[in-house]
């Protein structure tokens, strides 16, 4: 319900008393499962510290992932949003979250579904769309993520970002997220720290990233064995690597193959066997980095130079973006298994990293 408000003055939205979360746990026999990674958040000044993060959510449309008992739900709501969609696949929480969608009436919206295989594309109302030149729309993604499912999310949102595509058609809309704090900190790494990651430079090239604040593990029920980072993402109006997703992937995930190595150890596995060290002295020449720095020390500004110069690779030999080093590595595997070589033959050194 609305409270009275003074006149000329729109009235505040205030949900009306309600069980606490620990109570909503217990009057549905609510409990954490590990094999989901939940963990619950049960200090409401926590839950709006985390929405106060996503900004002005006055009148915005919120998509809230895993809501679970409720606890950001509340503080989203109490945040004065139009509307919110939460997607939750844990059925067990249902019932309360139909408790709190009752004590505001005609703003939840709930969907019984998973997060990775819902249509974000119809979850918010087509006028919300802006031009992605311009300002960020009035939609959020906010989530209190269970950690099995925050990395494949990340980066498949990330790619979402790429294509403009899911949640992204709607402009250049933001997330608020928790994930485990070392994650955390590899999405907001610089270069030269050692957390620096595949996870970093995806993130970085796409999106302003900052890591807002660390919640301590003894604020979650049940306690995980790690903190929790809230983490907050702006869409780049141009990405750093004006590449395709796939092949920037592609790069990135090559070069940090081998993180304790020289950085041209992990680009040797972007091509075939034969002429692998020709194609690799002219990929990092050609992209002006220096082959003795650690995957960690590369800049942004040096894996766009490789992907650009891997990119201009690919147009002139189109097979050279379907090989795949893992495979080449099994065939030769099976290779020596058919020969019959004697006793099982030893794994080499990249087969163990691998």
């Amino acid at each position: 319900f609305c409270l009275m408000a003074a006149p000329g003055k729109v009235a505040a939205f205030r949900l009306p008393p309600l069980p606490t979360i620990g109570e909503i746990i217990k009057l549905f026999r609510l409990k954490a499962l590990k094999q989901l990674s939940q963990n619950f958040l049960l200090d409401l000044r926590l839950t709006d510290k985390i929405v106060k993060q996503a900004g002005e959510l006055k009148n915005a449309h919120v998509c809230e992932v895993g809501p679970g008992p409720g606890g950001i739900t509340r503080s989203i709501l109490s945040a004065g949003v139009e509307q919110l969609l939460l997607i939750e696949k844990d059925a067990r929480f249902i019932p309360g979250l139909q408790m709190l969608s009752g004590a505001a009436p005609g703003k939840v919206r709930i969907v019984h579904g998973d997060i990775l295989t819902y249509n974000m594309e119809k979850a918010f109302p087509k006028h919300l769309k802006k031009s992605w030149e311009d300002e960020p729309p009035d939609i959020h993604i906010i989530g209190n993520l269970p950690f099995s499912v925050s990395t494949p999310l990340i980066i498949k949102w990330l790619e979402n970002v790429s294509k403009r595509d899911g949640p992204f058609i709607y402009g250049r809309t933001q997330m608020t997220l928790t994930f485990q704090k070392e994650v955390g900190e590899r999405l907001t790494a610089n270069p030269g720290s050692n957390q620096r990651s595949r996870l970093s430079i995806m993130a970085q090239h796409l999106c302003t990233v900052e890591n807002c604040f660390v919640i301590p593990g003894q604020a979650f029920v049940p306690k995980p064995e790690v903190d929790v980072a809230v983490v907050h993402f702006t869409p780049l109006v141009q990405p750093k690597i004006q590449q395709p997703f796939e092949l920037v992937e592609k790069v990135v995930q090559s070069v940090f193959q081998f993180r304790r190595k020289y950085c041209f150890r992990g680009i040797e596995t972007l091509f075939p066997e034969n002429g692998r060290l020709k194609r690799t002295e002219q990929l990092m020449m050609t992209a002006n980095v220096d082959p003795t720095l650690r995957p960690f020390q590369l800049s942004m500004s040096q894996f766009r130079n490789l992907c650009n110069a891997y990119r201009k690779m690919c147009d002139e030999d189109p097979s050279l973006f379907l090989f795949n080093y893992r495979e080449e590595l099994r065939q030769k595997k099976m290779s020596r298994n058919l020969l019959g070589s004697a006793g099982q033959p030893e794994q080499t050194e990249e087969q163990n990293q691998l």
